[in-house]
């Protein structure tokens, strides 16, 4: 009876320990998603798979080569993935690795307000603005092609950047964790035939990025001040700041104040 006491005990610690591997794994994957990092890290797997098939086959000297690249890989590791380790060790040092905390939430809360305050300010006065909010899939390929901002998010510096002719508000502003990445961003251009002729490149641009990435994109029009939405590939037209709300709060996983936020469906409208 020992015996299997010890033995039930043993599996149990393995499976704890498995357990928090794989997690602390997708963590550092979801910290890296959307940077350079992941194309270093597909690097990093392609020379492992060299060096596999080296062995496999007995290629004496591609085994060599590919072991002096592991070998001398982990100093190499460390220096290119210095911004994101860095990033690690500072969110470990917040306590907020592994968890959500309560002053986040908070941050959250007001990033959301920023959001429908500025849309509503620029909406009455027909300020055109391009709003693209990061979520799973990484956007780092279009936050090159803009300029870098990476203030905190609140909404009078999200209009003040759309203010016409000042220098970043022809283009999209990228936020992502509360912050305003970059802005005077370029976005692809959706090639939609169901798109409403109508419709500029601002709400092309939000169409396109809604088709190759799950970001949720607000357009304000410059001619009408009306506010449109897109995502996965569908546009919903004529928003007021109620359902703005409703959208955001369910799509980026806030707790709705109104019951009455679930009744509104993505597919209800498409395209407008």
């Amino acid at each position: 009876m020992l015996d299997g006491g010890f033995e039930v005990l043993d599996l149990l610690l393995i499976a704890i320990d498995i357990a928090l591997v794989w997690f602390v794994v997708y963590k550092l994957i979801m910290l890296i998603q959307g940077t350079k990092a992941v194309q270093l890290l597909k690097g990093i797997f392609i020379v492992l798979a060299i060096w596999l098939l080296s062995n496999l086959f007995g290629l004496t000297t591609l085994r060599w080569l590919m072991s002096q690249a592991i070998t001398w890989g982990f100093l190499g590791i460390i220096i290119l993935f210095q911004p994101e380790l860095r990033r690690a060790l500072e969110q470990l040092g917040r306590g907020s690795f592994f968890s959500r905390t309560n002053l986040e939430e908070e941050d959250s809360e007001k990033s959301l307000q920023a959001i429908i305050k500025s849309c509503n300010y620029m909406a009455k006065r027909r300020i055109g603005a391009l709003i693209t909010i990061e979520r799973e899939t990484g956007m780092g390929d279009y936050v090159e092609t803009g300029i870098p901002v990476g203030g905190h998010l609140t909404s009078e510096l999200l209009t003040n950047i759309f203010i016409p002719n000042t220098p970043l508000h022809d283009g999209a502003v990228i936020l992502k964790d509360n912050k305003i990445v970059a802005a005077a961003c370029y976005l692809p251009l959706s090639e939609s035939p169901f798109i409403s002729k109508e419709l500029g490149t601002r709400h092309r641009a939000a169409m396109g990025i809604s088709e190759v990435t799950d970001a949720i994109t607000i357009v304000v029009s410059e001619e009408t001040g009306a506010i449109s939405c897109t995502k996965n590939g569908e546009l919903h037209r004529q928003l007021d700041q109620e359902t703005l709300e409703e959208i955001l709060r369910r799509e980026l996983d806030f707790n709705s104040k109104s019951p009455a936020s679930k009744s509104w469906n993505w597919r209800g409208k498409k395209n407008g």
